[in-house]
């Protein structure tokens, strides 16, 4: 007989484990997702939003089981039992090397989490993927959306499990309506056709545009509503200044961080607490905006600097700060950017049986979203300052700065 298990899930009832999963989700590595926060500091603004990537694993996993069924029983593929298990690994694994407090730590400068993961799929864990004939090496091209096999796009890609996951999820946890998507319908129209490059990849039925949309939109919705709320964005940016001046410092291993967890990370910083900023964040005293601007008011072409130049942006900060009478650290400039939000790569495969692509222009020949994208993107991202004294801040002088060139503003600090 089989030996499986099933887990109790808020989101998807009830989630079986199959022995692959039994045999490596009691792993030192995989445990240590149990207290890993989903959200980062979300809880901060919604309280529910204490799920961790531990849950989020297991859902991937569940919805990668799900997909594959679907898949065999229409017919469109037909996996060995050792690459159908290598699948629902990645599937479930594919946040292993996540760091704690979401990707705040990303964008203060550290590698990608997904660069990580190699790190830890070490010691136990890689032991029992051997032994399940899923060996590490073939599991991370996966997880890092290297692979090219047609099931690849389950993993990483535009209708990946994660994503049918993370925003039911965070949905659901943090209580809004905004992350509302069919996923039932999603998974049943799901096939396998020839993508641009002529090899066979995941592809979506036709009929399945109008579940393609919800997701879109949900995207944008929890980005809008949820990730980039004011507050989860103040209380972000105060940690990842809390972060680079504490490893700067030397008080924290950037090494350690990346198998650290959300309180035993906090406790470190909160022990030799110099900038005030740990505590301030344990205590919910978050900086308030003393300047807030929707990117739709702003110029549509912005440079990259505010949201990929971690180390720049902290230069700009304590300038503005010293500027305003501030201290450095006092200031937070917050620009974050998502260009992909709403982008599509992904085949289509249409009622007479012919093949088109969702992306670029034939996204808008097909879906209505894509037709406003650009400006639905724009809508959900802002321009903010946030500050821990009330002091003016001119809105022109921000805009002017961000709007500069890299190289302008070098010149700007320099001066």
């Amino acid at each position: 007989m089989t030996r499986f298990e099933v887990v109790r899930d808020p989101l998807w009832n009830n989630i079986r484990l199959d022995p692959e999963a039994l045999a490596v989700v009691d792993t030192p590595a995989v445990q240590r997702l149990r207290y890993v926060r989903q959200l980062g500091h979300a809880f901060l603004v919604y309280p529910g939003a204490t799920h961790t990537r531990f849950e989020h694993a297991l859902g991937a996993y569940h919805l990668a089981r799900r997909a594959l069924t679907q898949l065999e029983e229409a017919g469109d593929t037909r996996p060995d039992p050792t690459d159908r298990a290598r699948l629902k690994l990645a599937a479930l694994l594919h946040d292993i090397g996540h760091y704690p407090f979401s990707h705040a730590l990303e964008e203060a400068g550290l590698p990608q989490h997904e660069i990580l993961a190699a790190e830890h799929l070490v010691g136990a864990l890689a032991q029992r993927l051997a032994d399940l004939g899923a060996p590490a090496e073939r599991l991370l091209p996966l997880i890092q959306g290297r692979a090219r096999e047609p099931l690849a796009g389950l993993i990483a890609g535009s209708l990946d499990v994660d994503k049918l996951d993370y925003l039911s999820r965070d949905a659901w946890m943090c209580g809004v309506p905004y992350g509302v998507i069919d996923v039932d319908r999603l998974l049943t129209s799901l096939t396998i056709a020839p993508g641009p490059d002529g090899h066979p990849t995941i592809a979506l039925h036709e009929k399945g545009l109008a579940a393609l949309e919800s997701l879109l939109f949900a995207k944008y919705q929890m980005y809008r509503n949820v990730y980039w709320h004011h507050a989860v964005r103040s209380a972000t940016s105060m940690f990842k200044r809390l972060v680079r001046d504490a490893i700067a410092a030397g008080r924290v291993d950037p090494r350690a961080i990346a198998s650290a967890t959300d309180d035993g990370l906090i406790h470190e910083l909160l022990r030799d607490d110099t900038t005030g900023l740990a505590r301030r964040l344990r205590e919910r005293q978050l900086a308030k905006r003393a300047l807030d601007l929707a990117a739709t008011d702003l110029p549509a072409d912005s440079p990259a600097w505010p949201s990929d130049e971690p180390e720049l942006v902290a230069r700009v900060e304590d300038r503005l700060a010293r500027e305003l009478k501030l201290a450095p650290g006092e200031l937070f400039l917050d620009f974050p950017a998502k260009p992909s939000m709403l982008a599509l790569d992904v085949p289509l495969v249409k009622r007479d049986g012919t093949v088109t692509h969702l992306g670029g222009d034939e996204s808008a020949a097909h879906l209505g979203l894509p037709r406003v994208a650009a400006e639905l993107y724009r809508s959900a991202r802002r321009l903010r300052v946030f500050t821990l004294r009330a002091v003016p801040v001119d809105p022109g002088r921000i805009v002017d700065l961000v709007m500069r060139t890299r190289d302008e503003t070098l010149r700007w600090l320099a001066d």
